[in-house]
This record gives structure tokens, sequence and C-alpha cells, in this order.
């Protein structure tokens, strides 16, 4: 087991690549090839997303995991992100040739993956009592509970360079307007971009909508509930907001040139050097800059999108991924698989997760603790979490209903390519094809 107090020497490892080099799995039916040995020995397979954080963090897991398991042999194998990455995901599953685990998103994207049918209840097994209850819901039916957490929970919010803030003498804003004069102040002095985009990575367009939730729910606590049952739409105020923003933002030429091809890992490094002052993103952030730009940890800061009213200033917060079995895995690699699980909700697993990236948010495990030295991203968003009601949960949490089509939509409306009202238009449209195909009442 990792001790805490070798954080940032952990992350210099992570950085280095060291922990890169991984054996791919062969994806056949089954469990992607994987199988027991003459020996009595299983080799696991497990697919997870191809990101560096989460490729180095799985590398320490495992390393930690076989120590503990010398009779089982783990694999991974990567996938890209986005809807290419939610493709090859739905498709194994359909053809039953998932790999023997998965990591995948909680949440809608999870209930669209059919999980009655497709994935194995954990319900029976003593480590979900150990999921806290804000987790176990994001990830469950009415007929059981399938994963268990990889990460922490984290907020959809704007992080910020404190250091054109301090320059600028600018203010945290806490209102639309605030934020736009904070931007235009930052463009006027020629300091950074004043917002980042990264649209060659489409989906990091979504953040103006997804992030600014929390501001709708302050305006209509019911909202969610409405949406669900078809009787709200994102082309009607408050939801209509994000999309406006994205395209005021652009119309106010707030936006960094490259924006049309800039990648994710760009936007965290520009804000993290200065050559952008704003970046909508969930703090996961917090694992790609400390891949890339360690020295930033108390550079980059963190503060709530901002919606019309100062007041009901809060964060949007998301519930971190998780970890399935699909139906497929079976016999010797089943037990396996449980086994992986099971070390998924221990401290050790916590630890070694707070070690190789820095944490996004709080645990959703029993027993794991954040260590004290977070990164300013992180620690800029505790007063939030600490004050009941400045924090709630993101739409896909609240709702089963998510579009496939939004990052091609906002990547549009932030281009300047559709207006606000038409790309929430076609949003709308896109949501109905997915509430209809869950068989949602009203739909």
């Amino acid at each position: 087991m990792f001790s805490r107090q070798s954080r940032r020497s952990m992350l210099a490892f992570g950085a280095s690549g060291i922990a890169l080099t991984l054996t791919l799995a062969g994806c056949s039916g089954g469990g992607g090839g994987s199988g027991e040995g003459e020996d009595g020995n299983v080799t696991l397979s497990i697919l997870i997303p191809s990101d560096e954080a989460t490729v180095t963090t799985f590398d320490a897991l495992i390393e930690e995991f076989e120590k503990q398991n010398p009779d089982i042999t783990v694999e991974t194998e990567t996938r890209p992100g986005g809807a290419e990455g939610d493709n090859i995901v739905k498709t194994r599953l359909s053809t039953g040739e998932m790999n023997d685990l998965f990591q995948y998103n909680s949440g809608s994207l999870f209930q669209a993956l059919n999980p009655d049918q497709t994935l194995v209840n954990l319900d029976d097994q003593d480590y979900a009592d150990k999921l806290a209850e804000e987790f176990r819901t994001v990830v469950s039916t009415d007929n059981g509970v399938y994963g268990v957490p990889y990460g922490q929970a984290m907020a959809g919010a704007v992080l910020y360079n404190k250091t054109i803030y301090e320059e600028l003498g600018l203010e945290i804003p806490r209102t639309w307007d605030e934020f736009m004069a904070n931007n235009q102040a930052i463009k006027d002095a020629g300091r950074a971009a004043p917002i980042v985009q990264t649209y060659g990575d489409t989906w990091t367009s979504q953040l103006f909508v997804l992030g600014d939730f929390y501001n709708v729910l302050a305006e209509d606590p019911d909202w969610a509930e409405k949406y669900t049952n078809n009787e709200a739409k994102f082309v009607d105020e408050p939801a209509l907001a994000g999309f406006r923003h994205l395209q005021e933002a652009f119309e106010a030429d707030f936006y960094n040139e490259d924006f049309a091809s800039a990648l994710y890992a760009d936007g965290v490094s520009m804000v993290a050097t200065g050559e952008g002052a704003h970046y909508p993103m969930l703090t996961f952030a917090a694992q790609q800059l400390a891949v890339t730009n360690p020295e930033a940890f108390d550079i980059v800061g963190t503060f709530p999108l901002p919606g019309e009213n100062a007041e009901s200033n809060g964060l949007t917060v998301w519930m971190p991924a998780a970890m399935y079995i699909p139906k497929s895995t079976e016999g010797a690699q089943l037990e396996a698989a449980q086994k992986f699980n099971e070390f998924m909700t221990t401290t050790d697993a916590c630890d070694i997760q707070s070690v190789t990236i820095p944490p996004q948010g709080p645990f959703v495990v029993e027993g794991c603790e954040l260590p004290e030295d977070v990164p300013a991203m992180i620690s800029d968003m505790q007063p939030y979490f600490d004050e009941e009601g400045k924090t709630a949960p993101a739409l896909e949490f609240l709702s089963p209903i998510k579009g496939p089509a939004l990052e091609q939509i906002t990547v549009a409306v932030g281009s300047g390519i559709t207006s606000a009202e038409d790309g929430a238009a076609q949003y709308d449209e896109d949501v109905k094809k997915q509430a209809q195909q869950l068989g949602l009442e009203g739909w």
C-alpha cells in the first residue's frame, strides 16, 4: 500500500510515464480472452478509458491488487472516450464480448446499458454495503445495484487561473453578468484567452449546459421531474440559459483562437500556464493537471458556473464512474472480478487513488478520506460541500434521459453555427428518442 505522504513524488512518477507499460488484452467472447490456467491462476481482463491519468491509476491499483491476490493476473485494454467509447461498450455488452470488468459512467449512461439484462447484480456482496447512498442510487435499478466507484464525486464548474485574477484585481463572479465583465477585463488587458474551449474533444463542449444545472434547480426545484415527464424543455427558461451562455461567449470573442481543434489536455494546460483564464470543466481535471502541470496545483482554482442570482450561487455535482461486471463473466473470472470490485471499496484502493492522482472531490466509500494537501481546485470546492444547499446533483443523476447528440449540438452553438434556441430545440428532439427507447410515460 502506498503512503499518503508520498503523493507529490508519486505524481511525478505518474507523469514520467514509468507506469504506462500495460499489456492489452484481446477481445474475444466471454471476457476478452481471459481464463483460468492449468495451475489454477486466473487472468482477468478490464476495459478502461485511454486517458493517461486513468491508465496510470489502474496500473498502480492492479499492482497492489496482484500483491494481495497472487493467483490473479490483471490485464487492461483501453477504449476512447466520448461517443466512440460508448458505442464500444454497448456493442460488446450486446454481443457478449465484453471484458471481465469495465469502467464506465454512472447515472443516465449506466441506465442506457439495460443493466438488469447485461450486468451482474452486486446486492448480495458485503462490499456493496460500504457504498454511500448517494452513489448507490446512480448505479442501481429497482432490481439491484451494479457498480462500485472509481474515483470521487466531482463538480462541473469553472477552472480559473488565480494568478491572472490577482494581477487584474478580479473577484470571483457570482452572476453571469459579473463573469462576462471579468472576461472583458481579461480580454482588454491582453493577458490571456478569457475562456478556453476545446472542441477537438467534442465532449468538453457540454459544460456550459450541464454545469449550469444547479442554477436551473435553484429557479425550479421540480425541473428534473418535469423534464422526465416531458413537461419541461431545454428550449425554455431556465434551462435555455446554458445554451445562451455558449452563444454569448462566442459572440463576445472570448474563446481561444484554436478552440475548434484544441483538446482537453490543451485546455487544462492553458489555464495552468496562464494562456487561458477560465475553462468550464469537470473537476476531474485535477488528474490531468497532475500529469501535465503539477507545478500549478496552487494556481488553478474553481468556482461555480454563475447564474442570474448571486444568492443561489452553487455547484453542480457529479458522482464518480463505476466498475461493472458483465453477465458474460462467469466461473473463475466472475469470482476474480468480484474480488477486484471488493478491493476497489477498500482504504488501500482509495489511498492509491489519492496518491497517483489528485482527488477531484470527496470519496463515496465508507472509511475513505481525502489527504490534507489537496490541490486548490479541490479545496475551493469544499465550502460549497460544507454548506447545506450549495450543491446539487447533475441532471443525469435525477433523470435517466440524456440524448447522445448533446456534444455535437453544443459544439455547433459554441462555434456560432447554430443559435442557442435552435440548439436547445435540437436537443429536446434528441432526448425524445432516448425517452421513447426507455419506455417513459408521456413521451
